[in-house]
């Protein structure tokens, strides 16, 4: 099977994963994010228990590029603490932007390294990185 492919299946399957996507009965906290170029709307919801993102979740419409990126996301930040969360976020923008990255900030990146390559595709940049400006917001409350 070819390399795209297997991405793709990736983000197929992490996009209609349903398992993120609920909204958590009383979250401490919540953030709208919203791509007004394509019209994805995501809202990101936390529990945070002594500085460490116990849940996460979201709601909303949106592309399988950013389903699946919201989706992955929340997979590896579910468990961290505030300040690994927002360390694991500037990775990614900074891989999506193109600039080197270690072999240990691609792996705290799991999955979602998946998203490298949408650099090379300007217009669906936006649909990946809604949910992780979403989060970088929701976390700075």
């Amino acid at each position: 099977m070819e390399l795209d492919s297997i991405y793709t299946e990736l983000i197929l399957h992490a996009s209609s994963d349903k398992k993120n996507f609920r909204k958590i009965e009383n979250p401490d906290i919540e953030e709208l994010g919203h791509n007004p170029s394509c019209g994805d709307e995501l809202t990101i919801y936390a529990k945070i228990n002594d500085g460490k993102i116990v849940d996460a979740s979201f709601t909303g419409e949106g592309c399988a590029i950013s389903k699946a990126s919201t989706s992955l996301m929340i997979d590896i930040i579910k468990g961290k603490t505030v300040d690994e969360a927002k360390e694991i976020i500037a990775v990614f923008l900074n891989m999506i932007r193109g600039e080197e990255l270690t072999k240990d900030e691609l792996k705290k990146l799991k999955d979602a390294r998946v998203f490298e390559g949408i650099k090379k595709l300007p217009a669906r940049v936006k649909c990946a990185t809604l949910s992780w400006h979403t989060m970088e917001n929701l976390l700075e409350k």
